[in-house]
């Protein structure tokens, strides 16, 4: 098949490039001519593991290109994919859908043959009627159908998540358009993996529904951290003890300093958003949100507790900065928040991050970036682990005790053993010390 992704952004990139693995001939489309340089000189915009020898290798079969016109590709496909950037829209906290708006219209310039438009953006309930409603205006004599397919893919893990996903969702009111979809995704039926065919806004609300609940989760576990912190217990064996029951699972029962990224933040105030304009709050995900958004300000406070009650004239060693590990992303990341939280009281900050210090640099002042986990450490007071990227997982913690002026760690991921710190100063959440 022939297919056009408009947006080479985290899921149009990582998702042409996979379906081009599958066989597919796709071109991916974006208006940023630079990228699309970068991109055809083999350079990657975004850090995904695998993501550049996947891209070379389609490029070099000739199922995978790029250009920053999409008129003769889309005349050609058999399916378009919007896969553009769907952000919070600034002052009222909505999804902004002036981009997926923009690129309905320029498709629907040059639709020739019956061609399945898909929404891959996460967009809110609603969104696909108006973008069929904006192509059937635009191009009234166009044959074409309008799908929603959201994506669940985690930064990090992405390709395997496409690969072998838990499920397939399409949403759309044409046998044509399901048949073109399962066609799309056949690969994947060799493994069994499930298609879910639904209506479109339930498609749409799933994306929602899917994150508004992990997020829950996450929120859940910290706030449980807090109560063990105070009774004395550990949360991580509370989180064993309730993730062995098949009906609550253990992702994402992990305790932290608080959910970030391009997804959670934006899509559960989205969620948010649309159900107070329908009249149907939901009253959990608002909690959801607020709980996040004081956690990432309470973890400020917890450091300045382990510093003894001040950070007036120290210096902290920051090991992470992005939201997560194996990734670049630094948006909505707990740093941007604790960051500035601890400067604020007069800390001095050294960071490192394997990943995510070029563009922590355009969103940080004051910050000085380090070569590696132990130059960050080199002079400072005390070390905090805000990401738990695997190298910060061996860290030699005797060589640890011996860099820092003190031998205090706070370790915001509970990366380590309570039995393996030995004379170190040991900080972590919801565990006994």
């Amino acid at each position: 098949m022939r297919v056009v992704m408009i947006g080479t952004g985290y899921v149009g990139l990582v998702s042409g490039a996979c379906f081009a693995d599958f066989g597919h001939h796709v071109t991916c489309v974006d208006k940023d001519a630079s990228k699309i340089k970068r991109l055809e000189d083999g350079i990657m915009p975004i850090y995904e593991p695998g993501l550049d020898v996947l891209i070379e290798t389609n490029v070099k079969a000739g199922r995978l290109d790029f250009s920053t016109e999409s008129g003769d590709a889309i005349a050609e496909a058999d399916i378009v994919f919007i896969a553009v950037g769907t952000p919070a829209r600034r002052g009222d906290g909505h999804a902004d859908l002036t981009y997926v708006y923009a690129a309905a219209e320029e498709i629907a310039g040059y639709i020739k043959d019956y061609t399945v438009i898909v929404t891959k953006s996460t967009v809110p309930v609603g969104t696909g009627d108006e973008v069929e409603t904006i192509i059937r205006k635009t191009n009234p004599d166009a044959e074409f159908d309008v799908a929603s397919n959201p994506e669940f893919l985690r930064e990090g893990a992405a390709i395997d998540d496409f690969k072998r996903p838990d499920r397939v969702v399409v949403g759309g009111h044409s046998d044509r358009a399901f048949a073109s979809m399962h066609e799309l995704y056949r690969p994947l039926f060799l493994d069994e993996t499930p298609l879910l065919k639904t209506e479109r806004r339930t498609a749409e609300l799933i994306k929602y529904a899917a994150n508004a609940f992990l997020a829950t989760k996450i929120s859940f576990i910290n706030e449980i951290s807090d109560l063990c912190d105070a009774v004395g217990a550990n949360v991580q064996q509370v989180a064993k003890g309730i993730g062995l029951d098949n009906r609550i699972g253990s992702k994402f029962l992990h305790a932290g300093p608080g959910y970030g990224g391009s997804c959670f933040p934006k899509d559960t105030l989205a969620l948010s958003k649309t159900a107070q304009d329908y009249g149907s709050p939901v009253s959990i995900v608002d909690t959801v949100i607020e709980v996040n958004d004081k956690r990432k300000k309470a973890m400020v406070s917890r450091i300045v507790k382990a510093c003894g009650g001040s950070v007036e004239g120290k210096t902290l060693a920051i090991l992470g900065l992005t939201f997560k590990p194996n990734t670049d992303d630094m948006r909505d990341a707990p740093s941007l928040v604790i960051i500035p939280g601890l400067q604020a009281l007069g800390a001095k900050i050294r960071a490192y991050d394997p990943q995510g210090m070029e563009e922590a640099s355009t969103m940080l002042n004051d910050v000085e970036f380090c070569d590696d986990a132990y130059h960050a450490m080199m002079g400072a007071d005390i070390a905090v682990i805000l990401t738990e990227w695997n190298q910060f997982r061996a860290l030699n913690l005797t060589r640890v005790a011996e860099t820092l002026t003190t031998n205090s760690l706070i370790d915001l991921r509970n990366i380590y053993p309570l039995d393996e710190v030995g004379e170190l100063d040991y900080h972590s959440i919801g565990r006994p010390s």
